[in-house]
């Protein structure tokens, strides 16, 4: 179902950086936005969070903190692997580079300031040597 070994994972990260530019909006009107164009969302007690490309959430207006990259782990982790997000938390925090990590059923999935995106990425990919 997915590997568990923490060596085996970290040294199959290869992190992939995704096109374009991200931001987490919250919204009261999910029927305002297309579900091909959410790439996530999460409902809390003040709202719905949504992950959405920059482009659209300005053209609907909707305001955002920053901008982000998102970076794929296309390693097949489990969600029952333990020490993951220690791991590349704690490498990324040494740099000062903040990270928000969705774990899917398939993959972690980063999202870090676009600003940080080419460092992150150095970063991860020594985190697997």
């Amino acid at each position: 179902m997915g590997e568990t070994d923490l060596n085996k994972i970290l040294k199959s990260l290869k992190p992939k950086l995704n096109p374009g530019e991200f931001v987490f909006c919250v919204t009261d009107d999910l029927a305002q936005i297309s579900q091909a164009n959410i790439i996530s969302t999460f409902k809390e007690e003040e709202g719905v969070t949504v992950i959405i490309k920059k482009e659209l959430a300005d053209q609907l207006k909707l305001k955002y903190p920053s901008v982000t990259a998102w970076i794929t782990l296309t390693v097949h982790s489990s969600l029952e692997a333990v020490g993951l997000t220690s791991a590349f938390s704690t490498a990324l925090a040494q740099s000062g580079i903040s990270c928000n990590v969705i774990a899917a059923f398939y993959h972690d999935h980063l999202f870090v300031n676009k600003k940080d995106a080419t460092q992150a990425m150095e970063i991860l990919n020594e985190l697997s040597r």
